[in-house]
């Protein structure tokens, strides 16, 4: 009979207490993430030359501390179903997450699928958000709420049972007398207010806060920064940096339309470009736009400020994108919902110290359903099986390195666009295309879809499309 030995007891319990001891230690070691999320931004940045009056220094210092990815495209061209494909790792095709009605949360596809802070919670993470993450508005009182996840996070401001705080308005809105044009709110004005007043002030101070905070173990910290989502009501600082009478309007055709489908001109604002034109606002909503940005920027800046002055920058992953682009009148549209350029293209930068050269920047080809596995490999932790995205760590280590990748956007079920290094391919539900060379047509003014010479390119971007197209989520 086997006798017992307190020495093996002792070695086994020593061997235990090292193993945890090395667990722990490789959790500490873990980087911080900072994970900020605007909302509504296109490609109007000084990095992107979006609009040459842009005026984005803070988010043009951070594309200098490490990698713009020019050529990144939202999976969706609306608010919730591009959040929940980056969050979830899951394309709106499979999910059926497709428009903004859809409640991600009881998608069939999506119940066994953590969400992004709430894998990194199961790591081992803090999760700490505040601000605009998942879906959510400020139109009307249930849409501050939106679709939150409240188990994917520790902390949440204002609660995790509210995404958005008390936003400013000001007082006899629409100040520009919109008939009722997304319930008033396509507005845009100046406010009497200090910055910190503002929803996005609140959440902002409140990151700050957070990241002044000494902590024990790995961070996640996402602020949603609202803005430039309409309504465009900023202090009026942000508006004097774009006086009115030097706007310049973004490029136009006026016969831009003539080639396009009629699967491409179904669901355009041509309602609301007809009332800016008749109204001669066009000018002052683009004033707008850009005052609206040039107040994320500076939240931007407060952001990165804050994580500077913690002494843990080097310790900390940072990313910044937006969720979809925006038109300001292209194609005689406005907002998103479409799949060209103005509504897929966004910004992304990601600074990972000891991986990414400062000032670097690639053109591949790439989506926001990416983020979900590069942070993950970025942080140690294994990528989940069901993650339809890819991690950017090649690109990250090299900008040249071997991409053989498209960037594939989709609006409502059956409609897609690829997106690779030259062109965009669009195949609507009905069968209908459109195909543009980015290297002659930067503003996808031409339609070659019904060109012969381009058949074999199309056959190739084709075999690209999504081959799952689920039916949409409904409740």
């Amino acid at each position: 009979m086997r006798t017992w030995n307190p020495f093996w007891t002792w070695v086994a319990a020593g061997l235990m207490a090292s193993m945890t001891a090395a667990a722990g230690a490789e959790a500490v070691d873990r980087p911080d993430v900072l994970f900020i999320a605007v909302d509504d931004l296109n490609d109007w940045v000084g990095v992107l030359g979006g609009h040459p009056q842009t005026r984005t220094p803070h988010i043009d210092r951070l594309a200098a501390r490490g990698m713009l990815f020019a050529n990144a495209h939202a999976a969706a061209p609306a608010c919730n179903p591009s959040r929940a494909a980056l969050l979830t790792g899951v394309r709106p095709s499979s999910s059926g997450v497709y428009t903004n009605l859809e409640d991600w949360r009881v998608a069939p596809k999506l119940r066994q699928a953590p969400t992004l802070p709430q894998y990194f919670r199961r790591n081992g993470y803090r999760t700490l958000g505040g601000g605009k993450i998942f879906h959510a508005h400020t139109y009307f009182r249930q849409g501050f709420i939106g679709l939150q996840q409240p188990e994917a996070w520790d902390e949440f401001y204002p609660s995790k049972k509210r995404q958005l705080p008390d936003e400013l308005r000001p007082h006899g809105w629409p100040m520009n007398r919109n008939p009722g044009i997304i319930f008033g709110l396509f507005d845009w004005s100046p406010i009497s207010a200090e910055d910190f007043a503002t929803g996005d002030g609140q959440v902002i101070r409140w990151a700050e806060k957070k990241l002044a905070q000494e902590h024990e173990g790995p961070r996640f910290l996402a602020a949603g920064i609202y803005r430039p989502h309409l309504p465009w009501y900023n202090t009026q600082r942000y508006f004097d940096m774009h006086p009115l009478e030097r706007i310049e309007l973004p490029p136009t055709r006026a016969d831009d339309l003539m080639d396009v489908p009629l699967a491409g001109q179904r669901g355009l604002q041509v309602g609301m470009h007809e009332w800016v034109l008749k109204n001669d606002h066009w000018k002052a909503a683009v004033q707008g736009y850009l005052a609206s940005i040039s107040f994320a920027d500076a939240m931007v800046g407060k952001l990165v400020a804050a994580l500077d002055r913690s002494g843990r920058a080097e310790k900390t992953v940072i990313v910044l994108f937006s969720d979809h682009g925006l038109h300001l009148g292209e194609k005689g549209h406005w907002r998103k919902f479409s799949l060209w350029e103005e509504s897929t293209h966004v910004p992304l930068i990601i600074v990972a110290p000891g991986v990414t050269t400062a000032g670097s920047s690639t053109g591949k080809p790439v989506s926001l359903m990416d983020l979900y596995p590069t942070l993950a490999e970025l942080c140690g932790i294994d990528i989940p099986s069901h993650i339809e995205g890819n991690s950017l760590l090649p690109l990250l280590r090299d900008p040249a390195a071997d991409w053989d990748h498209a960037a594939i956007t989709t609006w409502r079920r059956n409609n897609h666009a690829v997106r690779t290094e030259r062109y965009r391919y669009i195949r609507y539900a009905d069968g209908s295309e459109e195909l543009y060379d980015h290297a002659t047509d930067a503003h996808e003014w031409t339609n070659l879809a019904s060109e012969r010479a381009y058949g074999d390119l199309k056959e190739r971007l084709a075999a690209r499309l999504p081959k799952i197209n689920a039916a949409a989520v409904t409740r």
